[in-house]
């Protein structure tokens, strides 16, 4: 079949070049890692297109080959890899994917990290520690990514450590909506938005302004030599009688969030409902989210929960319809932050 090539002609005074114009459009393509295929295959289909065929190898030695089986030359590529457990071996097989994807002449790559790993490594707490967050945000760069987009960071200050446009989305549109649906009016009248400490106050209070319930507050204190060891000092705004809703990021071992569901239950909450992004459920939380003091769980998708992490009272949202939206709007050069009223 021929060429549509358009030839241009030397054209001194203008300084044009002698050659060939060909007209090209742009293509979006969805690959992804090993981590997650379930949610980016749920992308993939959302957008309607598949994932780019792919082959994975794991060497008896643990190194990592991946290669794309149909080219991508000149693709805008969107390359999906979220982080549950083993953490550093998915975030070794995106940097070779990225790698790979950059020497396979990919016009752009944007890196979808719906958890964002090391993302609690965002700053010194103690003298010669790594800031791990910026240190994975330089390794994505050096790998090839373009573009990042992630959701519900951390730190909104991870945005300013990768070089580059950082497309930070929102979970909260999806549990929002579960809440309204399934909240019931006594429910909604009795509703208290509870941030689990102060670092998450500016967040609960959107959720306090969204669905227009009161606010309040844990105080709590951490421990910085040991891992995972949370103190409730106390609760700042009335819960007695009130239906609390905490509202977090993450839940990693269970800790922080079932001590703050039980210092709500013994000041006389009559419900404590949990909603968090991103379920890492490290041991033994799935264990601690069983205690009587917590009602409900909800959580998504952004990470791969395998059945024995399931439990009675957890709800699981999928976040690929969200992820979707976004990839289309950066994909067509539209707007982001419309999709959260301007926030993001």
């Amino acid at each position: 079949m021929a060429r549509k090539d358009k030839k241009v002609d030397l054209d001194r005074e203008r300084g044009i070049a002698p050659g060939l114009v060909a007209k090209t459009k742009k293509r979006l393509v969805v690959a992804a890692g090993r981590s997650h295929l379930a949610l980016a295959g749920e992308v993939a289909t959302a957008l309607g297109t598949q994932l780019v065929p792919t082959e994975y190898r794991t060497s008896a030695s643990g190194e990592i080959l991946t290669r794309f089986e149909v080219s991508i030359r000149g693709c805008d590529v969107f390359l999906i890899q979220s982080f549950g457990p083993p953490v550093n071996e998915w975030l070794m097989e995106l940097l070779i994917m990225l790698d790979a994807a950059k020497r396979a002449s990919a016009k752009r790559i944007t890196v979808v990290a719906p958890y964002y790993p090391y993302s609690r490594q965002d700053k010194k707490g103690r003298g010669r520690e790594p800031i791990s967050a910026r240190l994975v945000s330089d390794l994505l760069r050096t790998a090839g990514a373009d573009r990042v987009m992630s959701v519900d960071l951390h730190a909104a200050q991870i945005q300013g450590f990768f070089d580059g446009p950082v497309d930070h989305l929102f979970a909260k549109p999806v549990l929002m909506e579960h809440f309204q649906r399934t909240l019931s009016p006594e429910d909604r009248d009795k509703l208290t938005v509870v941030s689990p400490d102060t670092g998450r106050v500016r967040v609960a209070d959107q959720w306090s302004d969204s669905l227009g319930a009161p606010l309040a507050i844990i105080h709590k204190r951490r421990d910085p030599n040991v891992a995972n060891q949370v103190t409730v000092n106390e609760i700042v705004g009335r819960v007695e009688g009130r239906v609390c809703l905490l509202v977090d990021d993450m839940i990693d071992t269970g800790g922080t969030i079932v001590k703050a569901a039980q210092a709500l239950k013994a000041s006389g909450a009559e419900r404590v409902i949990v909603a968090a992004t991103h379920a890492v459920f490290s041991d033994p939380a799935v264990e601690r989210l069983q205690d009587a003091a917590v009602d409900q769980v909800v959580v998504t998708d952004t990470i791969p929960l395998p059945a024995e992490k399931i439990f009675p009272g957890l709800t699981v949202l999928p976040i690929a319809p969200l992820l979707a939206r976004a990839i289309r709007e950066v994909f067509e050069d539209g707007s982001v932050t419309s999709m959260f009223d301007g926030a993001a």
